[in-house]
Order: structure tokens, then sequence, then C-alpha cells
């Protein structure tokens, strides 16, 4: 019997957004390929250390005891440019961890984000960077994990997720027009266009599916009024008034929702996620994710004109 994933929210992780390969990596660099796989074949009974997306996968995944083990809500897949024998590292600290993490697609050297649309994926999250370039120019969901692995609380049952807007939830036409033209011009387009909804941006359709489990618990609540709700979404974004009028009506348009808003106005993002603590934000620019990145498991999804070669991007952008 095929094993369907149509219904399912699919991630794809690679070893580098997962693990702390930091020092396979140095041998890799330092010493080439082959040094490498001898390094790892070496090591394989030495259990990898958690990576910056440890803590979003282990709670995304914890979610399906919330359905069947047979049929389960989430899967995440592996994707890798390590070959077959060096990844028999990776699966083996899958399982010392405890992640019920059973597939996986290895390939040497090469790129594996080619498989998302096949394998139905809403996310792939990775430490390369010209990979997750490369997807995100294709027009898929991908994001760079950024800075150092944070301590995962196992008490803490909770999976908060955090959002930039523009250039991660919704295109980046509005971010142009401030970069063109200055913030009163991008105040007024976008008071002007309040109405109007937002193209999507690459990760609505994760939100839309985030929005999927988010369902499923309050179907849960209604069954056993113990259950405790565990994903909370969050959108943190430079916007404020007038312009944050129209990113609400924009998720409403598209039929998704959070359950928090910051509209922050240019003030510090790092200083509300030292709060709010999310296991992990997404934000298309750079400058943002400097500060994040230091305590916040940090997400950057190259989408929109900012990201193009070359650009230098503004740290007072308006996402």
């Amino acid at each position: 019997m095929s094993y369907e994933l149509a219904n399912r929210l699919v991630i794809g992780i690679a070893s580098s957004a997962l693990f702390d390969l930091a020092e396979a990596d140095a041998v890799f660099r330092e010493q080439g390929e082959e040094s490498y796989r001898s390094y790892q074949e070496e090591h394989l009974d030495e259990t990898l250390g958690r990576g910056v997306a440890f803590p979003f996968i282990r709670r995304l995944l914890s979610l399906n005891d919330l359905s069947s083990p047979d049929d389960p809500l989430v899967e995440v897949i592996v994707l890798s440019r390590n070959d077959p024998d060096s990844g028999l590292r990776v699966m083996r600290s899958i399982q010392s961890h405890g992640l019920p993490i059973s597939r996986a697609i290895f390939m040497q050297g090469r790129s594996p984000y080619h498989f998302m649309p096949a394998l139905n994926m809403s996310l792939f999250l990775s430490a390369n960077e010209t990979d997750v370039r490369e997807a995100v120019a294709l027009g898929l969901p991908a994001g760079r994990v950024l800075g150092a692995a944070t301590a995962d609380e196992t008490d803490d049952q909770d999976l908060r997720i955090a959002f930039d807007f523009d250039g991660v939830l919704a295109d980046d036409a509005s971010e142009q027009v401030y970069q063109a033209d200055g913030i009163e011009v991008f105040r007024s387009h976008e008071t002007t266009n309040a109405a109007t909804p937002h193209d999507p941006g690459p990760l609505r359709d994760f939100l839309a599916s985030l929005n999927r489990l988010q369902q499923r618990e309050e179907v849960e609540r209604a069954e056993d009024s113990d259950y405790k709700i565990r994903v909370h979404v969050s959108l943190v974004t430079a916007r404020n008034a007038p312009a944050h009028e129209r990113a609400v009506r924009s998720l409403k348009g598209w039929g998704v929702t959070v359950n928090d808003a910051f509209f922050l106005g240019g003030i510090d993002k790092s200083t509300i996620m030292n709060v709010l603590k999310p296991h992990i934000f997404f934000d298309d620019q750079v400058g943002h994710l400097a500060g994040t990145s230091l305590n916040t498991p940090s997400v950057h999804v190259p989408f929109g004109k900012m990201n193009e070669p070359g650009r230098e991007v503004p740290t007072a952008a308006r996402g």
C-alpha cells in the first residue's frame, strides 16, 4: 500500500539545519570530500549535537500524537547533499535523539531541493545558502538557518512560530515601493490599497498548513477540556499604522490566521523575540536577523528584489 503525502504537513530538512555539523564541515572545507567521508565513518557512533532547527522539528513532530501512528499529521524528510554512507551518521543521530524521522534523500554533492514538489513539501530548511537561494528562485518555500543552536527546553511543550510579513508571507511589492519612494509614499500606497490583499509570498502556504494543525488542536480541545493548545503563530513586522491594516486584511483574504501580531514600526525585532521566545522566526532581511539569531532560531528567506545578488539589505525595511 502506497504512503500518500497529499494531506500531511511535509517538511524537508537538511542535516545542516537539524544538527550541529561545524566540526565535520571544517574537515570538508580544509581536507576535502574523501577526508570528510572518512571522518563521518570514524565517528559513526557519535551522536551529532542539536542544530538550529532541532527544537522546531522536535515540537512539530510531537503533534503526531493527535493522529494515529500509521497516519501522521506531520512528516519530516531529510534532504541531504551527503552520500548514503556519510548519511548513516545523520540517520543514527536522528534515532539517538528519538526523532520519528524515517525517510531521507541523500544526493552526493548535489542539491536535493528539486524533489520538494514531488514530496508535497511546504518548507525546506538548510544552512546551505546556495541551495536555499536556488530553491526560492524556482518559487519553492525555503529558508537558510542562521546562528547557533539554542537550548531546547524539554519541559516546554509549546511550538511558537513567528513570521515577518513582506517578503515572507506576502510578496515584496510594497517593500519595493518603500525602497524606491520612501516611507510616506509607502504609507499612502498601503492606505489606498488597504482592501486589496497582497499577492502571497513564499511561506503563505506553510502558514495555511500550520492553521490546519491548529484546527486539529481545536477539535482535540473540544473533545478533551484538559487539552492545552500547543501551536502559537505570531506576526512580527516592521509595519505600523496605517500600513498594518493591509497586512491584517491580506491574511483574512487568504483565509489564514495568526494568534498574535506585533506592528513594530522599526523597533528592533530582537527585543520582542527575547520575550516571545519563538522556536523559529522567518524574515526576508538579514539585517533584521543579525540581532534575532543571537538568541532565537532564525531563518533567512531570500525572496524578492531586496535579496537579489549584489543588493544591500537595509535594516529599516518595512518587513
